[in-house]
């Protein structure tokens, strides 16, 4: 017997994301069922006598698979705007987050901040980004250093995607900076780490990743294995942020993980490129940071498509180094500032960014069997989604078959 057809989606050009040349097809139908794609093709192979609860007319619009933003901080509270400016003036990240700015500055704001009160500020945040036609985000703790606020911040993004419509990814990244608490012994804070807050959030279910901050700022080579070393005790995937400030080798520590991903990768070298590629971690690209922090460095771009490392890009939503909601706009910088192809930065935000999170087998691609997290755009060619710089050609989004309009 035929299921019948939640939604029908038809007269769609469809970019399924699977070629690496983001092909359009012909127009073509899409037919949802149960929250997943249960058939697809061109308009000539539909079974006009298949039973269909509701029909969408696409007339002629592209549809990709919904946007993936794999690399936030989307949980925090308060800003660091004066920062901004101390940066204008000639402050550098280092010296700032030495003085006790930073992370620390919203590590302060985001423990005074009651959980109703830190949903309410990062809701605001979440809407915009599937404004902009995100359906599934990856959200990092790494704001409030201690198990109480550690928790605290991953319950409101677990609360998050109880309440609206996206998949929620969270990642423990209590390996964020060393807290003030911890001033100067940053090997007795990863032994509460490894010891007590990652053993606490695998016990609760709060995490579906784990993260560090290896950099010459936060944490050294040895003290990020114990991180990574703990969270494959408990059964969670890795994520590095790796060689933003300094090469340390990190990217190469994220590959002998196995980890779904390293991230930032400015001063990567090729050892590091080829020891990724060797596991399939994928190179997530952040030129929000890059872009608002002025770098210079540019990563390696060029190795990453000679090795066959997957790219993403992503907003990296964060209150001080990329204050930002807008994924299209850095498929824009990912193509202007690192010389990416429209089609990379497209599967950087759809098929890579979904392996980068281990949601290959579920999301990224439009294909049979997987969820129909789907975007409509007024364009003529995926390009255009790289090509405009802040505009929205979202016309509708799609969470497991469930239409949106953008706000």
């Amino acid at each position: 017997m035929t299921p019948t057809i939640d939604l029908l989606l038809r007269n769609v050009r469809i970019v399924t994301c699977t070629d690496d040349a983001c092909s359009i097809t012909p127009p073509a139908f899409i037919a949802i069922v149960d929250g997943r794609i249960g058939g697809l093709g061109p308009m000539t192979a539909l079974d006009p006598q298949a039973p269909v609860r509701r029909e969408l007319d696409g007339e002629g619009a592209l549809l990709t698979p919904g946007l993936i933003d794999c690399h936030t901080h989307l949980v925090y509270a308060g800003h660091r705007a004066r920062e901004f400016e101390l940066r204008l003036d000639g402050a550098t990240y280092e010296e700032i987050a030495r003085a006790g700015g930073g992370i620390a500055s919203t590590v302060r704001q985001t423990r005074e901040a009651v959980p109703a009160d830190l949903a309410n500020q990062s809701a605001r945040r979440l809407a915009e980004l599937m404004a902009h036609g995100v359906t599934t985000v990856e959200i990092k703790s790494g704001y409030g250093l201690s198990l109480k606020d550690e928790l605290k911040q991953l319950r409101v993004a677990r609360e998050l995607g109880q309440r609206h419509p996206v998949d929620v990814r969270t990642t423990l990244l209590a390996a964020h900076a060393v807290p003030p608490e911890y001033a100067g012994r940053p090997d007795d804070y990863i032994e509460h780490v490894v010891m007590h807050i990652l053993p606490e959030a695998a016990r609760l279910k709060l995490a579906d990743a784990v993260d560090v901050f290896c950099e010459n700022i936060a944490f050294d080579l040895a003290q990020a294995r114990r991180v990574l070393q703990a969270a494959w005790v408990h059964g969670l995937p890795v994520k590095v942020h790796a060689e933003q400030l300094s090469l340390m080798g990190a990217a190469a520590l994220a590959a002998e993980f196995k980890a779904l991903s390293a991230d930032h990768l400015e001063q990567l070298d090729e050892a590091g490129v080829v020891a990724m590629a060797r596991t399939g971690t994928v190179a997530v690209m952040l030129p929000g940071a890059y872009y608002f922090l002025r770098d210079t460095q540019v990563p390696p771009i060029e190795l990453f498509r000679r090795h066959g490392v997957p790219m993403a890009v992503a907003t990296d939503c964060n209150p001080g180094s990329s204050p930002t909601t807008h994924l299209p706009l850095m498929l824009n910088m990912a193509c202007t500032l690192f010389r990416m192809t429209p089609a990379e930065a497209l599967l950087g935000v759809t098929r890579h960014a979904a392996r980068a999170l281990g949601l290959a087998e579920s999301h990224g691609t439009v294909e049979l069997g997987k969820v129909a997290n789907l975007c409509l755009w007024d364009a003529d060619h995926p390009a255009e989604l790289a090509y405009t710089i802040g505009a929205s050609r979202l016309r509708h989004r799609l969470h497991h078959g469930v239409e949106h309009l953008p706000q």
